[in-house]
């Protein structure tokens, strides 16, 4: 069975272009199209589809209330917002009003298939392009090919002790640093670290530093500790 999608942009030329691309994939099918918010939720009452692919910035009806608004009339519709921004606070906003992925319009491709695959599964997902300033990447040691998109498991699915050790690996601490910080072994330390990599489904310290980044654990001003 197909996953149904709307789509909801003011920009119709970008809606016909995200149509013929999703409708050329075997498993995706669009059943519908909005220009603005109002728009958007009739759509999703008209033709009941699994996901509505949405911007924030569509006319007098914000994205945000589009999403809040569809969310309260046909619950088992999962938004994934499709924006041109990528900031931080927009991301999470989104989240806050529902939404269950966040992917930016300059994203690839495939990006955008991976996004829409994992919220139809009920996944939550984010663009780790997102929010982290450059120079930030550079003096954590990020490199270009660590940035990348990944599902997003929500704050709360994590121990307060995981969160702890998380925040202060994403700061860039050595595992003997948080151990003796928060009066644990190494070891310790370094079953949290493994055990968060798992739940959170990442493999690396970048992706850990984009979760901590993305979720609220910190800002990115936050990210490199004090001397």
């Amino acid at each position: 069975m197909k996953v149904r999608v709307v789509l909801a942009d003011d920009h119709a030329v970008l809606r016909t272009g995200l149509a013929m691309f999703l409708n050329a994939q075997p498993d995706l099918e669009v059943v519908g199209e909005a220009e603005d918010g109002f728009s958007a939720v009739r759509q999703v009452l008209e033709t009941q589809p699994d996901i509505v692919i949405v911007d924030l910035s569509m006319g007098p009806h914000s994205g945000h209330e589009a999403i809040a608004n569809i969310r309260e009339t046909s619950p088992k519709t999962k938004m994934l917002v499709l924006s041109m921004h990528a900031e931080v606070s927009y991301v999470r906003m989104a989240f806050a009003a529902g939404a269950m992925g966040y992917v930016t319009k300059s994203a690839a491709d495939s990006d955008l298939l991976s996004a829409v695959r994992a919220v139809a599964q009920g996944r939550m997902f984010v663009d780790l392009a997102i929010g982290l300033p450059s120079e930030r990447e550079e003096a954590l040691g990020l490199s270009e090919g660590e940035r990348q998109p990944q599902t997003f498991v929500p704050l709360g699915t994590i121990s307060r002790r995981e969160s702890e050790v998380l925040r202060r690996v994403a700061q860039g601490y050595t595992n003997q640093q948080v151990a003796e910080q928060l009066g644990l072994s190494v070891k310790s330390v370094e079953t949290y670290r493994a055990r968060l990599l798992e739940k959170l489904g990442v493999r690396t310290r970048a992706e850990l530093v984009r979760y901590a980044v993305v979720s609220g654990l910190l800002t990115p001003e936050q990210l490199i500790p004090s001397d």
